[in-house]
């Protein structure tokens, strides 16, 4: 099966982008993993197939899978790759466009410097929505983690985030932690491991090891969370830049029980066709 196919990223945080509706698509998790290798396949953090939507709302339903082949449901970087893909081959002249995703309605603008703003929707707090295995919603949750006791915050952004807060991001054991994190128990799911430097109340600076795929050099869902955590803290004011290891990203959160906007900057790599 001869697949084509857009490399594109969203500040270092890459995508192999196929377009599910002009071509015929049939992956499986064993393939998905073969184009995700960088070194025996094209390499991305995650693989986004465009597919025609069902809900009357939305033109499109995109579908995200992490380097693993495992499926989830949202991905911040990823949703302003899509606004530009399907703007730029001429799939669609909406602006705003409105896209279905496992987690929910999306909806992306594409603005006159070329970047995007997500509506990222309003970010789940109760443990049940996280989910996460807890009596009730707390501040944040003790965790225990290679014998070191830790604090966390839980959020989900239409998938499951955990943010700890370092003193330097650039000293914290993102390798040796981050997986311990993704695999504890009391997350299902597994979950996205944040680590958050706080710079001043606008500012912060965040490394983040997302389940499925290791650490990234950027992560959209992931810097909502990270302001959202620290919002709730009494950390952050309602709107932040995040800066991540491939640039910054723009989070505002007006409170509790309202919309999570993002906005950042994305770019095509290149197009090329792939035998799987």
């Amino acid at each position: 099966m001869l697949l084509e196919f857009t490399k594109m990223h969203g500040l270092g945080n890459d995508f192999v982008v196929i377009d599910a509706i002009n071509q015929s698509v049939d992956l499986n998790q064993a393939s998905l993993r073969r184009m995700a290798d960088r070194h025996t396949g094209i390499g991305c953090d995650q693989i986004l197939l465009v597919e025609a939507s069902q809900h009357p709302q939305a033109q499109y339903r995109y579908r995200i899978f992490n380097a693993d082949g495992g499926e989830v449901g949202q991905c911040g970087n990823g949703a302003r790759c899509f606004a530009r893909f399907v703007t730029d081959k001429g799939m669609t002249t909406d602006n705003p466009i409105v896209v279905e995703t496992q987690s929910g309605l999306l909806s992306l603008q594409l603005q006159a410097d070329g970047q995007v703003c997500v509506d990222m929707g309003v970010p789940q707090l109760e443990p049940a929505d996280i989910p996460l295995v807890a009596e009730q919603r707390q501040s944040s949750y003790s965790i225990e983690v290679a014998r070191k006791d830790l604090d966390i915050m839980a959020v989900s952004m239409g998938n499951p985030h955990a943010v700890l807060r370092v003193i330097d991001v650039d000293l914290a054991d993102v390798a040796g932690l981050g997986p311990s994190i993704e695999s504890l128990e009391r997350f299902p799911e597994r979950v996205n491991a944040g680590f958050m430097q706080i710079i001043d109340r606008q500012t912060i600076k965040l490394r983040v090891f997302e389940r499925g795929s290791g650490e990234t050099q950027a992560c959209g869902s992931g810097a909502c969370a990270a302001v959202v955590a620290g919002c709730l803290q009494g950390w952050l004011d309602q709107q932040v830049t995040v800066v991540l290891h491939g640039g910054e990203l723009v989070i505002s959160w007006p409170g509790e029980g309202e919309s999570v906007f993002m906005t950042g900057p994305v770019a095509t790599v290149f197009e090329g066709r792939i035998d799987i």
